[in-house]
C-alpha cells in the first residue's frame, strides 16, 4: 500500500496520531473532527509500517454498524485481517473458542422477561415500561453489581421504581434467565472475564493473538468493559483510546468518561493528540457550541471551523409551547423553500415524551417526519390494543387508560420511559375527547393518518442520545427549559454535567442552520451559551389585518372541513401581516407559504389583505 494513501488529506494532528504506531495513544477527538478517518488510517499504518500484522490488531467499537464501517474503510486502504467488533462479539468469540461448554442462548432483548416480571408487580408499577427496568439492570451489571449487592451499591443513584421492588425485579430476572438457559450481553463479558481469570492458558493465547488494541468511543466505556480490556492488555501498553469526554452521555448505563481522562496518568508515556479541526459545522454554529467549553471540564478542546461562514443561529422564546411548535414548523418550511431537504433537518428533544407535540404540528402542516412515533411506543400500542378488544366506543379511552395505570398527576421520580408512557396516554385521552362521536376504527384511522411515520422520509425526530454520531444541515433544539434540559430527574452536579454534555451533542449535530427555542422557564444552560432571554413572542398581533386573516382562515377551514392551523399557522399569518405582501411573488417569500399553499390560497390571502 503506497504511503500517500495513508497520509493524504490528513491535518497535522491527525498525521501525528497516524504516525504513532506503537505505545499508548490517547486521541481526544472533538465533534466532527474526522475521528474515524484518523483511527482507520492509524491501523492501516500499523500494518504498512510492519509494527503489527493485521491479525494481531483488535479494534473495538460500540455498535456492529461502526465495526462494519471500520472494516469497510480498512478494506478501502487495502487492509484485511484486522478484527473489528464490539466488546460483546469479542467476548462471545473467546467463550466459544475456550469455554468447555457453550455460553447459552443469547437473550436478544431484556424487555420480554422483564415485561413478564413487571406484570406481577404491585398495581402502581405493573404497567411500567420494561425498557426502564432493562436500563436499570444494565446499569447494575455494567458496574459489576450482583443482585445481592444492589441495595448497598446505589449511593445517590435513583432507580426507576422503589429500590426494594427493583432489587426483586433484578433478582427474578437473573433467576428466570438462568433457569431458561439464556445469557444477556453483559453476561457474555462477565463470563469472558471469569474464563480468562480461571484459565491461564486461554489468557496467554488471547494475549499472544492480539498485541495491539484500538477502542473507539472510549468515553462511553463502563467498568465491565474496562475490566475485560485490562485482561486482554495485561502489563502491555499497546492501546489506542479514542473519544471525546464532552460527548459522554451514557452514565445511566454505567458508562464513565474517567477511563479516557485517566489515560495520560495511567500511561505517562502516552502520545496525547487533540483533534479540534471541525469539518462539519459553520463558524457560527461552532462559536455558540464552544461557549459551553468552560463549563464542560475534562480535557479542554475548542473546535476550529474549516468551513466557510453561514447564517447566525436563531434563538427565540415564546409564551406557549404551541406557538413555539408553530414557529419551528414555519422555519422548517422556510428552509425547505430555500432548498434544504426535510431529510436534512432534525428536531431533537430530551425524551420521547416530547416528540408527540411536534408530531401533531408537523402532521397538521403536512411535513413528513421519521423517527420516534407516538403510535409505535408502548403506551399507545397497549391502549389501542385494549380499545380494539373492548368493543367499546371512543369514549372508553379514558377508562382504559386509567386501567393501564395513567396518572392524573405525574410525579418527579418516574423513569424516562414511564414519563413518556404517561404523556402518551394523556395525549390519546385528549385526542379521543377532541374526536367526539365516532367508531373506534375511525378514531384509530385518524391517529394513523396524523401520526404514522413517513418511512424513511422527512424530518428526523430524535432524542439527543439517538442523534449522537449523526449530522444534519438544519438542527432544531426546542424546549431548552428547566425541568426539560436539564431534566427534572437530574438533581446532582454529576447528573447536571451530563445534561450539559447532551446539549453540546445537540449543538454540534448542526452543519449550517441551528435553531434554539424555549417556552417555559429558560434553561440555566442558555446563560452559559450567552443567550439572553428575548421578549416572548406575542401570541396574537394586535392588528386588524391579523384578525381579518384569522376570520378568512376560519371560514376556509370550515369549508374544507379541516383544522384551521392546517391552512396556515398563526406564526405564518403574523409574518404575512408584518411583510404586507402585495403580489404572489412577495407572498411566496413568506416562511410557511409553500408552492402548494400559494397556488391554493394565494389570491384569497391577498384579497383579505386588501379588504
Amino acid at each position: 500500500m503506497p504511503e500517500h494513501a495513508i497520509f493524504d488529506g490528513l491535518n497535522p494532528e491527525q498525521r501525528r496520531a497516524v504516525e504513532a504506531v506503537r505505545g499508548p495513544v490517547c486521541i481526544l477527538a472533538g465533534a466532527g473532527s474526522g475521528k474515524t478517518t484518523t483511527i482507520t488510517h492509524r491501523v492501516a499504518n500499523q500494518v504498512a509500517s510492519g509494527a503489527f500484522h493485521s491479525d494481531e490488531i483488535l479494534a473495538v467499537t460500540f455498535t456492529d454498524k461502526a465495526a462494519g464501517e471500520m472494516r469497510a474503510r480498512l478494506e478501502a486502504l487495502d487492509v484485511t485481517g484486522v478484527r473489528a467488533c464490539t466488546f460483546h462479539s469479542a467476548a462471545l468469540g473467546q467463550l466459544r473458542f475456550f469455554a468447555p461448554e457453550p455460553p447459552g442462548r443469547i437473550l436478544a432483548s431484556k424487555a420480554l422477561p422483564l415485561r413478564y416480571i413487571g406484570n406481577s408487580l404491585p398495581r402502581p408499577y405493573r404497567f411500567r415500561p420494561a425498557a426502564d427496568l432493562a436500563t436499570e439492570v444494565e446499569w447494575a451489571k455494567n458496574r459489576r453489581i450482583a443482585p445481592r449487592d444492589y441495595l448497598r451499591s446505589l449511593g445517590d443513584h435513583e432507580p426507576p421504581i422503589p429500590k426494594d421492588i427493583m432489587v426483586r425485579v433484578y433478582r427474578d430476572y437473573e433467576r428466570r434467565k438462568a433457569e431458561q438457559g439464556y445469557v444477556d450481553f453483559e453476561d457474555l463479558i462477565e463470563m469472558a472475564i471469569r474464563l480468562l481469570d480461571a484459565d491461564a492458558g486461554a489468557l496467554e493465547q488471547v494475549r499472544d493473538r492480539y498485541r495491539a488494541f484500538t477502542v473507539d468511543e472510549y468515553q462511553d466505556v463502563n467498568l465491565l468493559q474496562q475490566t475485560l480490556l485490562d485482561r486482554w492488555l495485561g502489563k502491555r501498553d499497546e492501546l489506542c483510546a479514542v473519544g471525546d469526554d464532552y460527548q459522554s452521555i451514557y452514565a445511566f448505563t454505567g458508562a464513565s468518561p474517567e477511563y479516557l481522562l485517566a489515560m495520560p496518568q495511567r500511561f505517562p508515556s502516552a502520545t496525547v493528540v487533540r483533534l479540534e479541526d471541525n469539518y462539519r459545522s459553520t463558524p457560527e454554529v461552532l462559536e455558540i457550541a464552544n461557549r459551553l467549553v468552560p463549563q464542560l471540564g475534562g480535557a479542554p478542546k475548542v473546535l476550529r471551523p474549516t468551513r466557510l461562514g453561514g447564517p447566525e443561529p436563531v434563538t427565540e422564546s415564546f409564551t406557549e409551547p404551541e406557538h413555539e411548535a408553530s414557529f419551528i414548523v414555519a422555519r422548517m418550511q422556510a428552509l425547505h423553500g430555500q432548498g434544504v431537504p426535510y431529510e436534512e433537518m432534525a428536531l431533537l428533544f430530551r425524551t420521547n415524551a416530547r416528540s408527540a407535540d411536534f408530531e401533531e404540528a408537523l402532521s397538521d402542516a403536512e411535513i413528513p417526519f421519521q423517527g420516534a412515533a407516538l403510535l409505535a411506543r408502548d403506551g399507545a400500542k397497549q391502549l389501542l390494543k385494549a380499545l380494539r378488544g373492548s368493543g367499546g366506543a371512543v369514549s372508553e379511552v379514558r377508562r382504559i387508560a386509567l386501567e393501564q395505570g395513567m396518572l392524573e398527576t405525574i410525579p418527579d421520580k418516574l423513569g424516562e420511559r414511564e414519563v413518556t408512557r404517561q404523556n402518551d396516554l394523556a395525549r390519546l385521552v385528549r385526542l379521543a375527547e377532541e374526536f367526539g362521536e365516532g367508531t373506534v376504527a375511525e378514531f384509530i384511522a385518524q391517529l394513523e393518518e396524523r401520526f404514522g411515520s413517513s418511512a424513511g422520509r422527512g424530518v428526523h425526530l430524535l432524542t439527543y442520545h439517538r442523534a449522537k454520531g449523526l449530522e444534519f444541515e438544519g438542527v432544531f433544539l426546542p424546549r431548552l427549559e428547566e425541568r426539560e434540559l436539564p431534566s427534572k430527574l437530574s438533581k446532582t452536579a454529576v447528573a447536571i454535567a451530563e445534561e450539559r454534555r447532551l446539549l453540546y451533542v445537540g449543538l454540534t449535530r448542526a452543519k449550517r442552520h441551528l435553531t434554539v427555542t424555549w417556552a417555559g422557564k429558560p434553561s440555566r444552560f442558555l446563560a452559559e451559551l450567552g443567550i439572553e432571554e428575548a421578549p416572548r413572542k406575542a401570541a396574537e398581533p394586535d392588528d386588524p389585518l391579523y384578525a381579518e386573516l384569522k376570520r378568512w382562515r376560519l371560514e376556509r377551514a370550515k369549508a374544507e372541513d379541516r383544522p384551521a392551523y392546517v391552512i396556515f399557522h398563526n406564526s405564518t399569518l403574523a409574518e404575512i401581516v408584518r411583510r404586507a405582501p402585495r403580489t404572489l411573488d412577495e407572498l411566496a417569500a413568506v416562511p410557511g407559504v409553500g408552492p402548494a399553499k400559494l397556488e391554493r390560497y394565494g389570491d384569497a390571502v391577498l384579497a383579505a389583505l386588501r379588504a
